[in-house]
């Protein structure tokens, strides 16, 4: 799927070196209609490869003698026309392509070879559009993360105090993007009540992945269903629709939120196993959040999913009191 969006980038700077090019020929051509002897010049100036070329294959004994002359007189016209330039008011740069980026000149590439800075742009603004989230991540991120509103007192019977817990988790979310390369079959699925941070630590992880330019798809259990009965059933698969189905097997991270909240049945379930195995076969990784406890997992999905989900997703519980109580979720 990232060939795809890298085929596309590709093509657009295609199209800004078509265009700027364009754009150069239309202001040579103001130019020249304004002062005809600058369009003799650059006619003359292009005529300078061949005389070269003449000039070495005829004196092969004395060659550099000519071409400096060549040089010296290629010289001449180049200042010519500078002067020609400057008593029309005509910038200096005004004859030369214009680049949006003058480091790749809209290659995308460097001479190294190398992915050029605006081409890595490009790369994380296209993972960005296709997240679904990119509207939150301006507040929901590891930076926004206040560990102070994580009470600090025993809940229930739980070992550790929800702070303690947060910090745990909070630790193994960070280890999960940091290794996130690895071929380690790390997964994650996040458990518990509502209200307590589930989904702002999903777009934490999110927001890290996607700056590395990596493709991560967010949606709903519901939506995910939703994508998949229209694709399954439909008879107009459209290319949107047919981009939808194949990022939630292809995409580089897989959010499933709220899982449990769909409709299940034998076609959902099916379903969601099928997105969930496919991925781990083919070392996608995948996270699951959830208000569902383990029990009503099995219960609800049956050995086939649930069996997958634990053995090899890291299970990650959140408890304590609801957050929303204490703040808005978007400030945790």
């Amino acid at each position: 799927m990232k060939r795809s969006f890298i085929k596309e980038i590709l093509l657009e700077y295609e199209k800004k070196r078509d265009r700027a090019q364009k754009e150069l020929e239309y202001r040579k051509a103001q130019v020249y209609d304004m002062v005809p002897r600058i369009k003799e010049i650059d006619d003359e100036i292009a005529k300078v490869g061949i005389k070269l070329s003449k000039a070495i294959l005829h004196n092969l004994s004395s060659y550099e003698e000519e071409v400096n002359k060549i040089k010296e007189y290629t010289e001449k016209l180049k200042q010519e026309k500078a002067v020609l330039l400057t008593e029309n008011n005509i910038p200096l740069h005004f004859l030369e392509i214009s680049y949006e980026c003058d480091t790749c000149k809209d290659t995308g590439f460097l001479n190294s070879g190398e992915k050029c800075n605006c081409f890595k742009q490009k790369l994380i603004e296209k993972a960005y559009q296709m997240s679904n989230i990119s509207h939150l991540l301006e507040k929901e991120n590891f930076q926004n993360f206040n560990i102070e509103l994580f009470s600090d007192e025993k809940f229930n019977d739980e070992e550790l105090t929800p702070r303690e817990n947060i910090l745990q988790v909070l630790n193994i979310c960070e280890g999960f993007v940091f290794n996130f390369d690895k071929n380690n079959d790390e997964n994650l699925l996040f458990y518990g009540t509502t209200g307590l941070g589930k989904t702002f630590m999903c777009n934490c992880i999110a927001k890290i992945l996607l700056d590395k330019g990596k493709i991560v798809i967010y949606q709903t259990a519901f939506k995910i269903l939703e994508i998949l009965e229209e694709y399954k059933f439909s008879r107009d698969k459209t290319p949107e629709l047919k981009m939808s189905y194949e990022l939630l097997f292809d995409c580089d991270l897989l959010i499933i939120d709220d899982l449990g909240t769909e409709l299940t049945n034998t076609f959902t379930n099916i379903e969601i196993f099928n997105i969930i195995n496919a991925r781990i076969v083919n070392n996608k990784k995948t996270i699951v959040s959830t208000n569902l406890s383990p029990a009503e997992i099995i219960d609800i999905y049956g050995d086939r999913v649930s069996s997958r989900i634990f053995g090899k997703f890291n299970m990650l519980k959140f408890y304590g009191p609801d957050l929303r109580w204490e703040a808005s979720i978007s400030s945790v």
